[in-house]
């Protein structure tokens, strides 16, 4: 099972891309992304963008980590 926070895309060059998610960033691969754009929201996993997910739900998803974050 993999546990992913949700990343937003904020730069996209080529098959390359930059996502951004509770204050830390990570250089991924959007290979797998049909059209990505910059603000889209998807799920990594071992480096690539395996799946767009709707904001609302990227939203939540984000609430939920910083919630256990603060648990911790």
């Amino acid at each position: 099972m993999c546990l992913a926070v949700p990343l937003q895309l904020v730069e996209i060059n080529g098959n390359t891309a930059v996502g951004e998610a509770m204050g830390m960033k990570r250089t991924i691969r959007v290979d797998f992304i049909k059209e990505p754009k910059i603000g889209d929201y998807v799920i990594v996993h071992a480096g690539f963008a395996i799946e767009k997910l709707p904001e609302a739900q990227a939203k939540d998803d984000l609430s939920a980590w910083e919630e256990l974050a603060d648990v911790l």
